[in-house]
């Protein structure tokens, strides 16, 4: 069999879409430098077990924190009347750590539970495997009740848990959960810069020298809808991102769910703190756990992220039907949780069995050593959490 040939690099490719198109909107580079299929960054499995400057991801300091969510999944279920099944949406699931260790909480809804770990790189699907059992999508919700064929058939409770990797959202219409913690800052955005005449999108473009480059040109009068009230204080020579693929994102959700809730866990502040602090404070590259260079450098090899403006999140989510039920940090989120108690247990666990060191107290000193992590207010405990509500239509 002939091999298929090789593509050249995705910092080439990009250009040479660049000379045949014009310059590219940032988010199209981003998709691209993030998610193209052979070169992107997480495409090729790099976004496993990334750090943020000196933070790894909240489910990666340890089991603390799928515990806790094993808690908000429980609530949930019971304000949703306990359905059965029970669909939970994971979407940037990676290689399954959050969904592993909600499993190991066993929360109550586990008889009901259908997870569903949705993650782009099939590298990282493949992960999951390896540490637990993964269904076939097609038989997430289980064995189905035939008793009468004139009727729809329904799936058999009692069954779950059951977990399922989809390399997308899957389609709805469906009641559930979704829980989105660290995606949104991967999604792509647009960048414009505001002008004494109105404001620019700041595109990429090619430079003398075949670099990549900022290109401004005159924004669409459309796509800045909004953004004279989200930025009102913005000075000459300021840039903000314009959240494009949270938008979809959302929509999508919109789309999928008939009720539900989506739980947002990620980097986001107002538009004035982000204005202040400039595109070098909320426009961030990783690349090995440490501070990448610019975005336009080396894509595919770097992680590029964005802090989510709130205003933005809280406009998108209500046109996309949703309700704001609470927003909130990370820390209080996981206070309301009972994060407290938990360390409160452990650590009287770990006081009695010090000196046995067997699994139980190492597990106990691991869940005392992992909280203050989780709620350090100039670390994880300083993301914002969104939760959004839809109900059905009578």
């Amino acid at each position: 069999m002939q091999k298929a040939p090789m593509q050249p690099p995705l910092r080439e490719r990009v250009v040479e879409q660049i000379h045949r198109e014009g310059p590219l909107p940032f988010d199209r580079y981003m998709e691209a430098a993030l998610y193209d299929p052979t070169d992107g960054f997480f495409t090729r499995g790099s976004g496993a077990g990334r750090a943020r400057g000196d933070f790894l991801t909240s489910p990666e300091v340890g089991s603390l924190f799928g515990a806790l969510v094993a808690v908000a999944l429980d609530r949930w279920w019971s304000e949703l009347g306990e359905p059965d099944p029970y669909l939970v949406i994971e979407p940037g699931a990676g290689s399954g750590r959050l969904a592993r260790d909600v499993l190991r909480s066993e929360p109550r809804c586990a008889p009901s539970l259908r997870y569903v770990m949705v993650e782009r790189s099939e590298e990282l699907r493949q992960k999951a495997h390896e540490h637990m059992s993964v269904e076939p999508a097609e038989e997430v919700l289980g064995p189905v009740l035939f008793d009468d064929p004139e009727l729809t058939p329904e799936p058999m409770p009692g069954m779950g848990p059951i977990v399922t990797a989809l390399g997308e959202l899957p389609v709805g219409p469906l009641t559930g959960v979704v829980i989105a913690n660290e995606l949104f800052d991967n999604l792509p955005f647009r960048v414009v810069e505001r002008t004494s005449d109105g404001w620019d999108e700041i595109r990429v473009g090619v430079g003398d020298g075949e670099e990549l480059v900022d290109f401004p040109v005159p924004a669409d009068p459309t796509l800045v809808e909004g953004v004279e009230t989200l930025a009102r204080a913005t000075p000459i020579g300021s840039r903000i991102p314009l959240h494009t693929g949270v938008a979809d994102w959302l929509q999508s959700c919109g789309s999928m769910l008939t009720s539900g809730i989506v739980a947002v866990v990620d980097y986001a502040a107002r538009a004035e703190s982000m204005v202040e602090r400039g595109h070098e404070g909320w426009l961030r590259t990783y690349r090995s756990h440490q501070r990448g260079t610019g975005p336009l450098d080396a894509p595919g090899a770097q992680d590029i992220t964005c802090d989510v403006m709130t205003e933005q999140l809280q406009r998108l989510a209500l046109r996309a039907g949703f309700t704001i039920e609470r927003e909130c940090s990370q820390a209080d989120w996981l206070g309301d949780l009972g994060i407290d108690g938990m360390v409160a247990l452990a650590r009287s666990a770990w006081s009695e069995r010090a000196h046995v060191g067997d699994l139980e107290a190492l597990k106990a000193r691991s869940v005392v050593n992992e909280a203050p992590a989780l709620v350090d207010p100039g670390g994880l405990g300083a993301h914002r959490v969104f939760v959004l509500s839809k109900k059905p239509r009578h």
